[in-house]
């Protein structure tokens, strides 16, 4: 394939893509980021391919395996176009249903569709709700692109926005339509990207950088890695773009080592990019010239902190630096250094293809635009979703994600990563912007959403993270490394029912000082989960320290299981998933759990079934005496509850 070698070769180029393909031809889409993986997407894909052969099929219907489509909860996901008609829950053994039903017949198979809570089945995947309400702009052109083919961004209209900038605009214009758009970062930190470029750009020095920071070490966020698996490209974009505008010739990815998928599909645009003179020197005859190197992180949540990423580019162990140089003017090597998240660099092209203005157009006063969240935990739909920034915490968890599930009662969401704080339900209208989240105690973050029900205890909440944050410090400065462990030695007594008078207080002043003195991010946000508990939900720390219970049931310590001898119906599933055979009795015997075995891992009350509800979880009560051995159970009646 002839290198392209200006703007012009590149609109030809793409008129020739289109030009080969039919839109009216099927295209089964297979979701193939690394959620799907898990569910089976590559036997699914290779099924098709062999079944479509089979039936003859090959030269009329295409086969495209996508990046990740969102809708994690229901995996493999096919949608087939032009249609759209979306199956969820796909396995290999439907496939050759979909061909005989849909591709030759043209019809649907109902039980592979979503079900609305009316019993009406959905057949466009634009019309299910958890699509519905999003506003899929950066994410979105993931179902449409194979991440393996240049052919597939372009014709979507993929580096027109690079054209656009070497072909007409200076570096001057690139950086004014950037500030004016206003796009804040989204790795985090929210800072203005056009202000952190124009900073490096005016730094004195040569080389300058730019830099991908696809570090994410947030426990549940996946958004920039399903980006930089199905879209690597328009990350490509966004970068090269940047260092136009800034004057860099070299830029980096920053990738997890845990992202095997991406660095792969990075590589293989890396690699056509090149070919088709997109990457390298002399880009589309302009004369500018750039090249980017991927490095692969160790799996350290503080190198996702930008000295120490940086740090750890050069080869050195990654640790944060004093911040009183900031790295966009001494970053790598000493260097002028810009560094962006994912998404934040794919947001790039963009804006200057559609404009500052409608762009602009988009979210709140202060945080415009869209931001993706992976939104997990006690919630029926998790997945990847896209929203407006200013669309609130409920609308989020509810009209998307579907609400909790078995009907439970939401009790807070924590934003933000593990630094991120906990918002309770009487916060649930919070429009969700960098500024509003900010004011009630947690951030953005990278874009981390954890739902929790009334079964989450906030001391615990609190603990994991701190325990998260104490291993990933880096232990380079005193406030954090020791302030973080004295909080979570504080936790874990109070979690065991040792909490002292005076320790929420305690709690409170360390947080303080681990905030104020700690070294970088890390250690600045770390107090954010504690502090945020405590604000709102000091009752539950109370309960712990003063009356020795866990009003969640939750904390082990502070619980037990208890079989209640009316209740008991001798069924034997409590006595059978006992791992450790700590519970006693037989058939027609009341069974009875000895408490010195029992290690509290709830398989009994997990088993027991709901109708009788013979097994009951205590928390800061007395156990009650056990019945003798032997005795005989109290049938119920029918209709007797």
């Amino acid at each position: 394939m002839p290198r392209l070698k200006s703007a012009a070769d590149l609109e030809t180029r793409r008129k020739e893509i289109l030009a080969r393909r039919d839109p009216k031809k099927p295209c089964v889409t297979i979701c193939s980021g690394t959620g799907c993986h898990a569910y089976g997407s590559e036997k699914v894909a290779q099924t098709f391919m062999a079944e479509i052969g089979k039936n003859g099929l090959k030269e009329k219907v295409d086969i495209r395996r996508t990046g990740c489509h969102g809708y994690c909860e229901r995996g493999t996901i096919v949608v087939i176009f032009p249609q759209e008609i979306c199956y969820l829950r796909v396995k290999p053994e439907d496939v050759p249903e979909i061909i005989e039903t849909t591709l030759v017949k043209g019809e649907v198979v109902e039980r592979l569709l979503y079900e609305g809570e009316d019993a009406q089945k959905i057949i466009h995947e634009g019309d299910i709700p958890f699509y519905k309400h999003q506003s899929r702009i950066v994410f979105g052109p993931n179902r449409f692109i194979d991440p393996k083919n240049i052919e597939d961004y372009i014709a979507r209209g993929g580096y027109a926005a690079l054209a656009k900038v070497l072909s007409g605009m200076t570096p001057e214009a690139v950086l004014a339509e950037v500030k004016k758009a206003n796009l804040r970062g989204r790795g985090g930190g929210g800072f203005p990207a056009g202000m952190k470029w124009e900073t490096t750009r005016n730094a004195p020095g040569e080389p300058k950088y730019v830099i991908v920071n696809a570090d994410e070490g947030d426990p549940g966020a996946y958004m920039d890695r399903s980006l930089l698996e199905g879209n690597p490209h328009s990350v490509l974009e966004g970068l090269t773009i940047g260092a136009y505008a800034i004057g860099a010739s070299q830029g980096f990815v920053y990738v997890r080592q845990e992202y095997p998928l991406a660095v792969e599909n990075l590589y293989a645009a890396l690699e056509q990019a090149r070919d088709y003179g997109l990457l390298g020197e002399n880009i589309l005859g302009s004369g500018f010239n750039f090249e980017v190197t991927v490095h692969r992180g160790a799996g350290a949540f503080v190198s996702g902190e930008s000295s120490a990423l940086m740090t750890a580019i050069e080869g050195r162990v990654g640790e944060p630096r004093p911040k009183y140089i900031r790295t966009a003017i001494s970053g790598i090597w000493g260097k002028p250094s810009n560094l962006n998240n994912v998404e934040t660099w794919a947001t790039v092209p963009l804006i200057i293809d559609k404009g500052a203005d409608w762009f602009n157009g988009i979210g709140t006063k202060g945080s415009k635009g869209t931001k993706i969240f992976s939104l997990v935990g006690k919630v029926n739909n998790t997945g990847l979703v896209e929203v407006p920034m200013g669309m609130t915490l409920r609308e989020i968890i509810y009209d998307i994600g579907g609400g909790i599930p078995q009907g439970k009662k939401f009790k807070a969401v924590q934003t933000g990563g593990p630094s991120g704080g906990v918002i309770p339900e009487k916060l649930i209208d919070t429009p969700v912007d960098f500024d509003e989240l900010n004011k009630v105690g947690s951030m953005m973050g990278s874009g981390g959403m954890i739902v929790m029900d009334e079964d989450n205890c906030m001391v615990d909440v609190a603990r994991y993270f701190l325990n998260f944050l104490s291993e990933e410090s880096c232990g380079q400065c005193v406030p954090c490394r020791e302030g973080i462990y004295q909080m979570l030695k504080i936790l874990n007594r109070i979690c065991a029912g040792e909490g002292r008078s005076g320790d929420i207080e305690l709690l409170e002043e360390l947080a303080e000082v681990v905030r104020d003195a700690s070294l970088c991010a890390l250690g600045a946000t770390a107090p954010n989960p504690v502090l945020s508990t405590i604000k709102y939900f000091r009752n539950e720390y109370q309960a712990h320290v003063k009356e020795k219970r866990c009003p969640a049931g939750v904390c082990k310590e502070l619980i037990s299981y208890y079989i209640d001898p009316e209740k008991c119906q001798a069924c034997l599933l409590c006595l059978r998933n006992c791992p450790v055979e700590a519970i006693s009795g037989g058939k027609n015997l009341i069974h009875v759990i000895d408490q010195g075995k029992c290690t509290k891992c709830g398989a009994c009350f997990e088993v027991c079934p709901s109708r009788f509800g013979a097994v009951v979880k205590l928390s800061g009560v007395p156990v009650p005496e056990p019945v003798a051995a032997g005795t005989e159970v109290k049938r119920k009646t029918r209709g007797e509850k």
